[in-house]
């Protein structure tokens, strides 16, 4: 059995949740950060990461209804941020470790986190309909993170392109 994974297309603002090359739903009308997707280069930039990362954990709870925590930052987003003076050693090695032992690599540090994807909770539909608002994240409407729960669960693949 194959296992499902998540192919997000910031350029469509759709999720197709995939089974090996099979698609076996798609959602639309996705929102991505204010500033679009391409590289984070810090807290607080309103970009939505691009790269491959496992749902971490999950928040049934979540003001957003519920809300997929991404394993990010990436090993990848470390060395760039470490190469260009952004991050130190030390941040770097505990992002890379917590990645090595697959677990949730730290979310506070300047690369930011608390990255996922998530509801609207009580959040505004049009507003969702008509624009990306998010700091970051990937938002859905309450169906679709509904659907999707039926999905994904902890260690599943996200692909953001």
């Amino acid at each position: 059995d194959q296992d499902v994974w998540l192919l997000v297309d910031t350029q469509k603002l759709s999720m197709e949740v995939k089974k090996g090359d099979k698609t076996v739903a798609v959602l639309q009308n996705i929102a991505i950060g204010r500033n679009g997707a391409g590289e984070k280069n810090h807290r607080g930039d309103d970009v939505t990461p691009l790269g491959n990362y496992r749902i971490g954990w999950i928040n049934e709870k979540s003001s957003f209804r519920k809300f997929f925590g991404l394993t990010y930052p990436s090993v990848e987003h470390a060395d760039s941020a470490l190469k260009k003076g952004k991050i130190g050693l030390d941040t770097y090695e505990s992002i890379a470790k917590a990645h090595s032992a697959g677990q949730i690599p730290p979310q506070n540090t300047d690369l930011g986190g608390q990255i996922g994807i998530h509801g609207l909770g009580s959040a505004n539909l049009s507003i969702h309909k008509s624009m990306n608002w998010t700091h970051g994240c990937i938002a859905l409407t309450n169906d679709q993170i509904d659907q999707l729960s039926q999905w994904v669960e902890k260690g599943t693949l996200v692909t953001v392109k």
